[in-house]
């Protein structure tokens, strides 16, 4: 196999540019060179996908099997638009990893692919679907966004050569947002520790190398479709936290606070707590049509034990402007726990 990696060089892009070296895959990676280092092996092509001359300049390098797009988060559809317009005529199909905020339903709603998703027309830029001032309702834009994206692949691979992969929250070894590295180090620091409860709620994330290889499998079978890509056997969180102070030695304990006592307290969801939502679809993704094409899943206990030995080795994600937003203050963590004693 032949394949190109948009990104490539941290987090899900380096695990598929990993995965896909170690099956003796021939890799080309496109990226601005600026967020991490592409790995030994790859044949390295930089620049800005935004740009037309680099396009163009990078598809002169193909032709490739299929195209595992993992650098398009933060990109307007008609970016993606412009860039898989510049790649279908050297490439078979194009795998895109989307996110399961493009449904209408989500965070409230159990999800399953075919569940009704957000506007956004392929060809938007950057502003399409920002909420008005004063608005009070849910921040969809970041869902209008990539429902875009995945049309405006659509609109150049169409749908026997367009594979979109809706991950909801990604785990394991070189993570970059900062939620399970909070906890562990959090698990690690001891004493009482502030947790969500109930302790018996469900999560489902998923490894980042478990979707890397789900990604290269719907590459190498050259077929289209949409899957969601969740954990299927999800754990508690309470045997989340429990696993994490089990990997770190941590000598501390759960005191599990109710959502009301949570929220009366201002502590934001998602964030200061990660992988905490009360919302009741947070946590609720069919990946039945993904198991049913090849998607396996390590235990999450795996997931977490490895993350540990990542950070140990001195693992440091790249630079993010999301990991400075999770986790709790202590201060305000203690506070809480002294108002709950």
């Amino acid at each position: 196999m032949r394949i190109l990696v948009m990104g490539g060089t941290w987090f899900l892009g380096r695990a598929v540019v990993a995965d896909a070296l170690a099956r003796g895959w021939s890799v080309t990676t496109f990226n601005r060179g600026l967020s991490g280092v592409d790995a030994q092996g790859v044949q390295a092509v930089h620049g800005d996908r935004t740009n037309v001359d680099d396009l163009n300049r990078l598809a002169a390098h193909g032709p490739w099997d299929s195209v595992v797009d993992t650098s398009a988060s933060e990109l307007p559809p008609n970016a993606v638009l412009k860039g898989t317009r510049a790649l279908e005529p050297v490439s078979g199909t194009y795998v895109y990893i989307s996110t399961v905020s493009v449904y209408a339903g989500w965070p409230d709603l159990p999800l399953r692919v075919g569940d009704a998703v957000l506007d956004g027309p392929p060809d938007a830029d950057e502003d399409y679907g920002r909420n008005p001032e004063g608005w009070t309702g849910p921040n969809l834009h970041y869902g209008r966004q990539k429902a875009g994206c995945e049309r405006a692949v659509l609109a150049a691979f169409g749908a026997a050569r367009a594979c979109v992969l809706r991950p909801g929250v990604i785990l394991g070894p070189g993570e970059y947002v900062g939620r399970l590295p909070w906890w562990l180090t959090r698990a690690q620091r001891g004493g009482a520790i502030l947790a969500p409860a109930p302790g018996d709620r469900p999560i489902q994330p998923v490894d980042v190398r478990d979707v890397a290889a789900f990604a290269l499998n719907q590459a190498e079978a050259r077929t289209g479709g949409t899957h969601n890509v969740a954990h299927p056997d999800p754990i508690s969180f309470a045997e989340f936290v429990e696993t994490c102070l089990e990997v770190t030695g941590g000598s501390g304990h759960p005191v599990w606070a109710e959502p009301e006592v949570l929220l009366e307290q201002r502590v934001k969801e998602w964030t200061e707590l990660p992988l905490w939502r009360t919302h009741s679809g947070a946590w609720a993704v069919d990946a039945d049509t993904a198991v049913e094409a090849g998607l396996r899943c390590r235990p999450l206990r795996d997931t977490i034990a490895d993350t540990w030995a990542w950070w140990q080795a001195d693992g440091r994600p790249v630079d993010h402007p999301r990991w400075a937003a999770h986790g709790i203050d202590p201060d305000k963590e203690a506070k809480i726990l002294a108002s709950m004693s």
